[in-house]
């Protein structure tokens, strides 16, 4: 079983050219880094066919995102058949800015987990709570529910190829902060939630990352829990040594 996954999310950030420098850099870093640790980066879609084809081994590609429909008459669209055609291995769901940005909604969410399992490309499925619902505090209702809906078509799970990262978005540009603790305990619940879904065998193998604001200075505290897999790394990705400090804490 090896549940550690350090996933980077570039967003909309770095040039093309920026981006094979960092696949260059990194090559040096994978043969070094922990054994029991699997590395993850999202690269803008542009760059995906092109980084495939470069990318060192042992590191995985993710898309930021996918259509929820498969080939046809849909304009800007790129579907997970592309992807996988393009040598892309997983494909992030559901992130909050895609939720909150671009409507993605809870029934987009299943669509697009479908066209991900259908065409064998892997599934990072991101959940996360409001300030608003963080201190009303039914947090622990509404990731129950978000996780409910995105997987009400699913009976089981290949957990070699799906992921659940939790993002708390009240703790991300508000100036609040989440505690490890905080983290430690939606870990737990989500973990719970899990075993209650898909089987306690199952659970015990999935990979919950942490995506609210990891870095360096605080991934070994967040990482010390035994349901905290590793992260969603945003902002500390884009430099490799930051990068690599982050994956270390993750072994």
């Amino acid at each position: 079983m090896m549940r550690n996954l350090v996933a980077g999310n570039w967003k909309s950030n770095k040039s093309f050219n920026e981006s094979k420098d960092w696949l260059n850099e990194i090559k040096q870093h994978l043969q070094s880094l922990p054994e029991n640790v699997k590395v993850m980066v999202a690269a803008p879609a542009p760059y995906l066919a092109a980084l495939a084809e470069v990318k060192p081994e042992g590191l995985l590609l993710a898309s930021q995102t996918v259509s929820a429909t498969g080939s046809g008459a849909y304009t800007g669209e790129f579907t997970a058949e592309m992807l996988k055609g393009c040598g892309v291995d997983f494909a992030l769901i559901g992130h909050s800015e895609r939720r909150s940005m671009y409507g993605e909604s809870d029934e987009i969410v299943v669509d697009k987990i479908q066209q991900c399992l259908d065409s064998n490309v892997g599934v990072v499925l991101c959940c996360g709570e409001s300030l608003e619902i963080r201190d009303a505090g039914t947090h622990t209702e509404f990731i129950s529910a978000q996780l409910d809906s995105a997987c009400s078509n699913l009976e089981s799970i290949d957990t070699r190829s799906f992921v659940i990262a939790y993002e708390p978005i009240w703790a991300i540009g508000t100036g609040r902060t989440a505690s490890a603790q905080q983290a430690a305990e939606m870990h737990d619940f989500i973990r719970n939630w899990a075993t209650q879904k898909f089987g306690k065998d199952t659970a015990s193998k999935l990979s919950i990352l942490y995506g609210g604001s990891c870095k360096p200075s605080n991934a070994e505290e967040l990482f010390a829990n035994e349901n905290v897999d590793g992260g969603l790394i945003g902002g500390a990705s884009l430099k490799v040594n930051d990068f690599i400090q982050i994956v270390a804490a993750a072994k």
